[in-house]
């Protein structure tokens, strides 16, 4: 790692906000300094682009503008303004921050990223992000993008996937930002590592801070920053029953409050690992065995029928979904074992669904579209 002078730091900083000021991005939620604002806009760019980011941020705030109207959110119209960005958990917790932030805080955010830190959902990244933005806390925000930028600026070679590396980062930055604008830096840096110096091909050439890119002067820009492998996600086979009733409703059913996509609403997805079928099970085999599960499990009496559709494939942090479709009729309707509802097709899109339940649909919308 190498180490700039302070006439280095100054130049790099005047050159950096210079360009920031001509050319950084115009979003929604940096048209004001109000952290309520900062804060949902950084909980969503969690893994997710900012050009999908910025209707789901128009429409959040226009649904709950407010940190009291989130706190008081129906769970259902909550995780229906989330639905499609992933990761529900975060959107519970926003809530459950909310509720914090009135009834511990006044309603009033704290205004250093060590106190925001006590607040429920809100690490390390989100806490910098706010202090200096809102509240002017010369304090740096380390996500991917100033992974990658500081550790080809200054060629660090520290492992990001080991925790210990964000508190080296994090010294680092905090001698290079500036006092009297640390959150327009803070946000410079993400418009840089978006930009000139993304993951794949960075376009350091015509980089405004390309004097100051040793990894690129050296010629090993795509090496830094360093960072091990995950390991692969655990393959999970199921099967997706889209199921009707005698009157054209659909069977949906409510996942666990607990766990994977929580309290969301999908078809029937049953775990070909649950069906106990044999090593040489035919088709025939399965659609029994999907009719046992279901008069075992929920006392219902469904039969099905393979569709001749490509599995759906999705993919989690830690598991990734192939899901076979199954057309079903549901001949008793009986759900008082059942964990979920018969559900009319105008009702279908106010329920609250997982993006792997938006897949299931549109793979079984090729089979109307045939019909």
């Amino acid at each position: 790692m190498i180490e700039w002078s302070p006439a280095t730091i100054k130049a790099f900083q005047t050159t950096l906000l210079t360009w920031f000021d001509q050319e950084g991005r115009d979003l929604p939620w940096r048209r004001d300094h109000e952290p309520y604002h900062i804060w949902v806009s950084e909980i969503m760019l969690q893994q997710t682009q900012v050009q999908t980011v910025i209707p789901y941020y128009e429409r959040f705030m226009d649904w709950f503008p407010t940190v009291q109207e989130l706190a008081a959110a129906p769970e259902d119209r909550l995780l229906k303004a989330w639905e499609g960005l992933g990761y529900y958990s975060r959107v519970r917790n926003m809530q459950r921050c909310a509720r914090q932030l009135l009834a511990d805080y006044d309603g009033q955010w704290p205004k250093t990223a060590t106190e925001l830190t006590e607040l429920i959902g809100i690490g390390p990244y989100t806490a910098g992000a706010i202090a200096s933005i809102a509240f002017n806390e010369p304090v740096p925000a380390v996500d991917g993008n100033a992974f990658r930028v500081f550790s080809r600026l200054l060629e660090i070679d520290a492992d990001i996937a080991k925790p210990q590396t964000r508190q080296l980062f994090e010294q680092v930055i905090a001698k290079i930002i500036p006092v009297d604008r640390p959150g327009d830096f803070n946000q410079a840096i993400m418009d840089l590592g978006s930009s000139y110096m993304t993951a794949r091909n960075p376009d350091s050439e015509h980089s405004p801070v390309k004097a100051f890119n040793q990894a690129y002067l050296d010629g090993k820009e795509l090496a830094y920053p360093v960072k091990t492998k995950k390991p692969r996600p655990v393959p999970v086979d199921y099967v997706a029953v889209m199921a009707k009733v005698p009157t054209g409703e659909w069977l949906m059913t409510q996942r666990p409050s607990t766990g994977m996509l929580a309290n969301l609403w999908t078809v029937p997805l049953v775990k070909v690992d649950d069906l106990d079928l044999a090593d040489d099970a035919t088709e025939a085999d399965l659609l029994v065995a999907v009719s046992t599960y279901f008069k075992h499990e929920y006392q219902l009496k469904v039969t099905s029928e393979k569709l001749s559709l490509k599995a759906v494939s999705h993919t989690f942090t830690h598991q990734k979904w192939t899901i076979q479709l199954l057309a079903g009729k549901v001949e008793t309707t009986d759900l008082a074992y059942f964990p979920g509802k018969v559900v009319s097709a105008d009702q279908l899109s106010k329920l609250p669904m997982p993006k792997v339940q938006e897949k299931i649909w549109h793979r079984y919308q090729e089979v109307e579209h045939d019909n």
